[in-house]
C-alpha cells in the first residue's frame, strides 16, 4: 500500500461522517465529503492541503485551479477563494487532511539559509504534484491520533518537517516572502490579520495601512493583487461566513446573526448574504442543513 492510501484510511478511520473536524493536533484538520458540494466562498487561512482520496476545485477570482491525491494546495495568505469537492461518493468519498502554517516556524527555517530573499513570482495559491516525503511526513502526523499521549512531544516536530520541505520545494520563495518583515507578502499579511481581528466593527483603512505599514493608496493596490478584492470587501466575505456560521450552528436568527457581526440594517445583511451565498439567510441554512457537504469549503 502507497502512502497516499495509507493517508486516506488514517482520515477515513478518524472522521466517519461528512464535513470538517477539529482534531486533538490543533494545526491538523480533517475532511471527508461523501458527494460533490457546490461552489461555496469561504476563507481559507493559510495552509496545506493534502488529499488521499477525490478532487477539488478552488477559484481565486478568475483563476481556478484542481487538485486531488496527486497534488497538493498550498495557500500562502488568508484568502477569499471559492471551493467546491468536483469527485466524491459515498464508496469512494473525498478526504483531505488541512495543516495550519506557521509563519514563525516558517521565519525561524528560513535563519539557517543567511539568503537574501528573492522576489516571488509564484502566485500566493499554488498546486504541485505531490511529494513522497511530504506525504509520508503527513500521515506520520495524522498517525499520532492514535496514540495521543506522544502528540505533545511529536507533533511539532512533524509540523515542522513539513513546512521545511514546503519551504525547499517550488513554493518556497513566496513563503519565504510571507516570513519577511518588509516584503509586500509579508504587509499585506499584516492587514489581513489586523481585518480579521475586528471584522464586525467598522474599519478605517488609514489604520489598516498603518498595521501593514503602507500607505492607503499602496495597500488598495496590492492588497486586491493578492486577494482579488479590495479591503473592505474582504471584511464584507468574513462578516458575511460569520454570520453563516453562527446561524448553522443554531446561535442566532438571521436578524441577530447580522447584528453580531456588524450590519446595522437587516435588509442590507439579508440583500449582501444572498448575493455572496446565492439564497436569502433563512433559505441557505435549510439547504445546508439537509445536506452537510452542501457548503463544505476546504
Amino acid at each position: 500500500m502507497d502512502r497516499i492510501a495509507d493517508l486516506a484510511a488514517a482520515i477515513d478511520r478518524h472522521v466517519a461522517n461528512p464535513g470538517i473536524t477539529a482534531t486533538a493536533i490543533p494545526r491538523l484538520s480533517l475532511i471527508r465529503a461523501d458527494r460533490p458540494s457546490t461552489p461555496t466562498p469561504a476563507v481559507y487561512e493559510a495552509s496545506l492541503c493534502l488529499i488521499a482520496q477525490g478532487s477539488k476545485r478552488v477559484s481565486l477570482g478568475e483563476r481556478s485551479v484542481i487538485y486531488d491525491a496527486a497534488h497538493y494546495l498550498v495557500v500562502s495568505v488568508d484568502l477569499p477563494l471559492v471551493g467546491h469537492v468536483i469527485d466524491a461518493s459515498a464508496e469512494r468519498p473525498y478526504l483531505c487532511c488541512k495543516i495550519d502554517l506557521d509563519p514563525v516556524v516558517i521565519a525561524d527555517l528560513m535563519l539557517p539559509a543567511g539568503r537574501a530573499v528573492q522576489p516571488a513570482e509564484r502566485p500566493v495559491l499554488g498546486v504541485y504534484p505531490v511529494e513522497h516525503d511530504l506525504i509520508d511526513a503527513a500521515c506520520r502526523l495524522v498517525a499520532l491520533l492514535d496514540r495521543p499521549d506522544t502528540i505533545g512531544a511529536l507533533a511539532p516536530l512533524i509540523e515542522r518537517e513539513i513546512q521545511y520541505r514546503l519551504l525547499t520545494g517550488p513554493h518556497g520563495p513566496v513563503l519565504r516572502q510571507i516570513a519577511t518583515a518588509d516584503s509586500r507578502l509579508n504587509q499585506i499579511s499584516r492587514a489581513i490579520g489586523a481585518i480579521r481581528q475586528r471584522f464586525d466593527a467598522a474599519i478605517r483603512i488609514d489604520e489598516i495601512a498603518a498595521a501593514a505599514g503602507m500607505s492607503p493608496s499602496s495597500l488598495h493596490a496590492h492588497f486586491k493583487a493578492i486577494t482579488g478584492m479590495t479591503p473592505l470587501a474582504y471584511q464584507k466575505q468574513l462578516r458575511l461566513q460569520e454570520a453563516r456560521r453562527l446561524m448553522l450552528a443554531g446561535d442566532a436568527g438571521a436578524g441577530s446573526a447580522g447584528f453580531a457581526v456588524g450590519y446595522e440594517s437587516p435588509s442590507q445583511f439579508s440583500r449582501e448574504y444572498r448575493r455572496l451565498f446565492g439564497a436569502p439567510p433563512a433559505r441557505d441554512i435549510e439547504r445546508l442543513r439537509a445536506t452537510p457537504t452542501a457548503g463544505l469549503a476546504l
